[in-house]
């Protein structure tokens, strides 16, 4: 089993030396002494939690199911985030962008169709997988295009210059998406106001499956739910599975691993580098289209709040780690759903970046990264 493509890699950029043992003390009593202080502002009342989870068990049970399917969607754009850092050593900030236009694509192709709420998932069916290869298409050309004509010229360059230049890219992005947003003509189940969120019509079938089973429970766990579960499980495991077991995916371990040592090799370089990018750009696309049909809403601005929260999945679980990656989104799409539920939702951002800093400052490589000290 490949743990990782960082573990592959020479060093994790973002893998500092461990903290000794008094440092780990002291860092204890900073941390104990800031949940102190400001928990009580946030909204943490654990008398308060702990007595309505007992009183009503069914609600975290509810909660944890929505943030297992929003975790999954966070999951599938974090390992774009990833892949492209394990190979290459770059925060593609694009990424989350890139993501948003896979959402535009997919609703431009179900409404070139004449898709609307009223249409039912069977007669919708055939625009759907249109939709997805259209969107994953998109985005991978867009990923490629990105890597050759604003990242490739910068490889050798200092990593500020790529990641200025990544930046760029994803306000290129978002602004195309804002534009697109306007085109009426093109995409009729839109509105004029470009800079609104827009409707993405509800397809996806909402059969409560408790009920169906003939389970009596206030909890809701619908096909839609399933679907998109389902659906983002297939991708990441198929993801997984693609880097252990075939040649391709050998090839970008050893790349990863020494790029000079895999051109000695025979290996394309550059060829693996462009996969990396074309099959991170089929899962934005794919998450597009995903939280598209599960939220039925998407605005321009959506890549930038999921790709933040993609990457410090990535983080979280150890850049550059594929499994990492998929639990770094899990955990975060769990502890959002907590924090809205029981917390406030004004504070879910800070919750979760508090959790992100923690962890750092315990194991700085992440969960299941490599915390080496990195070598100049």
């Amino acid at each position: 089993m490949i743990k990782s493509l960082q573990k592959a890699s020479k060093s994790s950029s973002l893998g500092k030396k461990s903290l000794s043992g008094w440092q780990k003390i002291l860092l204890y009593i900073v941390i104990a002494y800031l949940v102190l202080l400001l928990a009580p502002i946030a909204g943490f009342d654990l008398p308060r939690i702990i007595g309505e989870i007992k009183s009503n068990p069914a609600l975290l049970v509810q909660q944890l199911l929505i943030g297992l399917v929003n975790g999954a969607i966070i999951a599938i754009i974090a390992l774009g985030y990833t892949m492209v850092y394990g190979i290459i050593e770059l925060i593609n900030f694009a990424h989350g962008d890139l993501y948003m236009l896979g959402a535009f694509a997919s609703l431009t192709v179900i409404g070139a169709f004449g898709i609307t709420d009223g249409t039912s998932f069977q007669a919708s069916i055939g625009a759907i997988i249109i939709a997805l290869i259209v969107s994953c298409a998109l985005c991978a050309s867009l990923n490629i295009l990105t890597e050759k004509y604003a990242y490739r010229p910068l490889r050798n360059a200092p990593r500020l210059a790529p990641l200025i230049s990544a930046i760029g890219v994803s306000f290129i992005f978002q602004n195309t998406g804002l534009f697109w947003g306007g085109l009426k003509s093109f995409i009729p189940v839109m509105g004029v106001n470009a800079a609104a969120p827009k409707n993405f019509p509800d397809l996806l079938p909402r059969i409560d499956i408790f009920k169906a089973l003939g389970i009596e429970t206030t909890i809701q766990f619908t096909t839609k739910d399933l679907i998109v579960l389902v659906t983002a499980l297939v991708l990441m495991v198929g993801l997984h599975s693609f880097v252990q077991f075939t040649s391709w995916g050998k090839a970008m371990r050893a790349t990863a691993q020494n790029r000079d040592a895999a051109k000695m090799m025979g290996i394309n370089v550059d060829g693996i580098i462009i996969l990396t990018f074309l099959i991170g750009g089929c899962l934005a696309g794919a998450a597009g289209l995903l939280v598209g049909l599960y939220n039925n809403t998407i605005v321009f601005t959506m890549g930038f709040t999921a790709g933040l929260r993609a990457f410090t999945a990535a983080v979280l679980g150890g850049i550059g780690n594929i499994v990492g990656a998929m639990l770094g989104g899990l955990l975060i799409g769990l502890l959002s759903a907590i924090s809205d539920q029981y917390f406030s939702s004004r504070w879910t951002n800070a919750w979760v970046f508090a959790v992100l800093v923690i962890i750092l400052a315990l194991r700085p490589g992440g969960l299941l990264g490599d915390s080496a000290q990195e070598k100049v």
